[in-house]
């Protein structure tokens, strides 16, 4: 071995985010942090102008949530026929695609909207529903969140295609309490409201006992002897019925009917822009889970777009809106119910999140 060859430093493998400028447009790469400034000729095109006066222009369309590889072919040969061969997804699963004449845009859009694939979001819209991985790759969802958002993308297509909103109003679903889908002007999360039923018969031979104790975040498992078999129980004055257990030991089922619903939060920003990042607040719980298409869901989402897109004032986001009119005002406005379930004391905290095995305070 040469000594250069002992100083070679060993490359990572699949770790880390990959070198972004192999795969980048000709004219992004070469105008890389000069960019002067940017448009919007029209709903779903943006063009940006660099310093020594390049341009370019992206135009972002729509796709399915889950898209097969026939659809992901359909749309790189749009790429390759209409644009310059350069594409990319974004962060909600919209797909935009590059070009560098003027000349092509037309033909491009035209292109995708013969093909079914809706050009916007861009703008004062409703940019394309984010969702999380549910039924395909999550272990513990309580619905399809992506069957929510294609209910969802019915009913707010008009709003994707045209720049008519107040401001941006960014939509995200989550299978499950934890939210990974982040905060959002409007999020559709499930929401467990009693705690597992164990299936005793099947515990000791489906379960890893100790794996299922350390998952629950609030330490309210413990293992027990039920009719002589090994088997667990939950103190159910600790559980926050947040369905962690579920996946280590599907005889501890929550999910049912009775037991999960769906509730709807407002009012979530990451921006720092014009006011600071805020958590979402609880508008509406105990919605029935109620697939294929969700229809409580999407009339309570339809009656807080229509309020937010009549009275907002231009550029103000969803919760910047509640804040000014005060929540009273939201409820009045939107019909929807005050509830016990908008209340939280945390009386109860110092016996719950208090006692997590993970988080003390």
């Amino acid at each position: 071995m040469t000594t250069t060859e002992r100083v070679k430093p060993r490359m990572p493998d699949e770790v880390g985010v990959p070198d972004p400028f192999s795969y980048m447009h000709p004219v992004m790469k070469k105008n890389y942090g000069n960019w002067d400034w940017h448009d919007r000729p029209r709903p779903g095109v943006l063009h940006h102008v660099s310093k020594s006066g390049d341009e370019i222009w992206t135009v972002r369309a729509g796709t399915q949530r889950q898209m097969d590889v026939f659809t992901i072919r359909k749309l790189c040969d749009i790429g390759d026929e209409y644009a310059d061969g350069h594409v990319r997804f974004t962060t909600r699963s919209n797909i935009e695609f590059m070009v560098a004449d003027e000349a092509k845009v037309a033909p491009l859009v035209e292109a995708l909207t013969g093909a079914g694939f809706p050009v916007g979001g861009t703008g004062a819209s409703v940019t394309m529903i984010s969702h999380t991985q549910g039924w395909l790759h999550c272990d513990i969802p309580g619905t399809d969140a992506s069957g929510v958002v294609k209910g969802l993308m019915d009913l707010l297509h008009e709003e994707f295609i045209q720049e008519k909103m107040p401001n941006r109003v960014r939509i995200t679903t989550s299978c499950c309490q934890i939210n990974c889908g982040g905060q959002g002007d409007i999020a559709v999360n499930v929401q467990y409201t009693k705690p597992p039923k164990i299936n005793h018969d099947l515990v000791a031979n489906v379960c890893e006992r100790p794996a299922v104790v350390a998952r629950c975040p609030v330490a309210a498992i413990r293992p027990a002897m039920v009719n002589g078999k090994p088997s667990l129980e939950i103190d159910e004055k600790k559980c926050v019925c947040c369905g962690a257990c579920y996946p280590p030991c599907p005889p501890m089922q929550i999910n049912s009917d009775e037991s999960t619903k769906i509730a709807i939060w407002v009012g979530g920003k990451h921006s720092n822009a014009r006011s600071k990042p805020t958590f979402h607040k609880l508008a509406v719980a105990n919605l029935p889970n109620n697939a294929p298409h969700w229809p409580e869901v999407v009339e309570v989402v339809k009656t807080i777009v229509q309020a937010y897109k009549k009275d907002a004032k231009h550029w103000e986001r969803m919760g910047e809106w509640i804040e000014r009119i005060g929540w009273n005002r939201f409820f009045e406005m939107t019909g929807l119910a005050f509830t016990k379930h908008h209340i939280d004391t945390w009386t109860g905290a110092r016996k719950t999140m208090n006692t997590s095995a993970h988080v003390h305070f």
